[in-house]
């Protein structure tokens, strides 16, 4: 994992930060790691698996077509990838 130094923090800021993190039952360190967290990922964030059930619905896909597609599916396992 990476580590940051934020040099020049006013005092302020750190008190709030402390005060934020005690709110929270963490330490500043863990508060500033979720803010910075909560900062950097969308709220709206779209996973893959979300959406590829998103688009099997509007096409008309049923549980009982999913159920078809796991039966005639190769369930053989693939070979590992050479690269030599």
């Amino acid at each position: 994992m990476a580590n940051v130094t934020v040099r020049n923090l006013p005092d302020a800021v750190h008190r709030a930060l402390r005060v934020r993190a005690a709110t929270h039952g963490r330490s500043t360190e863990a508060e500033i790691r979720d803010i910075l967290e909560a900062a950097t990922q969308p709220a709206q964030r779209v996973k893959l698996g979300s959406l590829l059930s998103q688009i099997g619905r509007e096409v008309g896909l049923t549980d009982k077509d999913c159920i078809v597609f796991d039966q005639v599916r190769d369930k053989t396992p693939s070979d590992p990838v050479s690269f030599e």
